[in-house]
């Protein structure tokens, strides 16, 4: 027989459990949480499973619920009615960062999202010039800091800019510092694909870029799936402008780019399940081709061993019987 048989720390739930190395907790899970402003009712969000597009008073109620099953961390996406090119009004959005804090305090970290495309009556992550058919990089920054302002004093735990223009961790950090909020947490999406795996996303944030805009789509400010290089400067970048915290999106396809930046750049790193994948997942499992919490759960876990801390998951309310499975 061989010596070396490696299948002995296999061969039982306890010594497997003893010798794992990559450990998934529920206190490591963010659950995305939207809210539209003038909804009558909660409004399910095609393939994500018990995910809604929340309005101010269901929103509160959900968070109840998910506190109860153990969540404790946030991200929030506002949908507001009235849309704007410039100047924009932040305050549906921050009413509801107001809403929350006032009602569960510290129970609760909230981030929240901090971008444009929700709030614009093209769809854009930005401000477009005259012609329509680019983004004003300065103008945008200038209306992301706004927003970033407006959740801080609010009390978001967190502000995440998710639209990728230049410069702007450096101004928002700028901005926060400058009005006393220099305790706000700064998460970037700071290596954000161009992915064609943001569908349901943008069904439950109103957020996809609108049919007849001269810019048709985001990849003049996404990232190229086929340009690694890209990542890691704006990853460095962002590190150096002040991000607390990297993320990147989507998750399953860039765990390569992930385990090597996170390696690299010794910040917490973020990394975002977004609505394709998990919608992707939740069918396999409806359609009885896998078991959903192990499917789950793998992968999560090779989140985990890819160099995540956190993970945002649309599936963190039901993480705790998940993990316990």
């Amino acid at each position: 027989m061989s010596p070396l048989n490696l299948r002995r720390l296999r061969q039982n739930e306890h010594v497997r459990s003893l010798t794992r190395e990559v450990h998934v907790g529920l206190d490591q899970l963010i659950q995305p949480l939207f809210v539209a402003e003038g909804g009558a009712h909660p409004a399910p969000i095609p393939g994500l499973t018990g995910v809604h597009q929340d309005n101010a008073e269901s929103l509160l109620r959900q968070v109840e619920r998910d506190l109860g099953a153990g969540v404790r961390k946030f991200l929030l996406f506002g949908v507001p009615q009235a849309r704007s090119e410039r100047q924009i009004d932040w305050s549906f959005t921050a009413g509801q960062v107001r809403a929350l804090k006032a009602r569960f305090g510290r129970d609760l970290w909230l981030a929240t999202d901090v971008c444009l495309c929700s709030s614009t009556p093209h769809g854009h992550c930005g401000v477009l010039n005259a012609e329509g058919d680019h983004l004003d990089n300065d103008a945008s920054v200038g209306e992301l800091v706004r927003a970033a302002l407006a959740y801080a004093h609010a009390g978001a735990d967190c502000v995440a800019p998710s639209d990728m223009m230049d410069g702007r961790i450096a101004a928002i950090r700028q901005a926060l510092d400058g009005a006393g909020l220099e305790r706000t947490i700064l998460m970037s999406y700071a290596v954000k694909f161009h992915s064609t795996l943001y569908g349901p996303f943008r069904v439950a944030a109103d957020s996809a870029p609108k049919s007849g805009a001269a810019l048709r789509d985001r990849a003049t400010y996404q990232l190229d799936p086929a340009r690694p290089s890209d990542a890691w400067l704006c990853a460095e970048r962002d590190a150096a402008e002040g991000a607390d915290i990297l993320m990147v999106k989507p998750g399953l396809p860039y765990l390569d780019l992930l385990r090597e930046l996170s390696r690299a750049i010794r910040k917490p790193w973020a990394v975002y399940h977004v609505s394709g994948e998990f919608a992707a997942l939740e069918a396999l499992a409806a359609q009885g081709l896998a078991n959903r919490a192990a499917l789950h759960r793998e992968i999560l876990t090779a989140f985990r061993r890819a160099g995540a801390s956190m993970i945002i998951t649309y599936g963190a309310r039901y993480a705790r019987d998940w993990l316990a499975a």
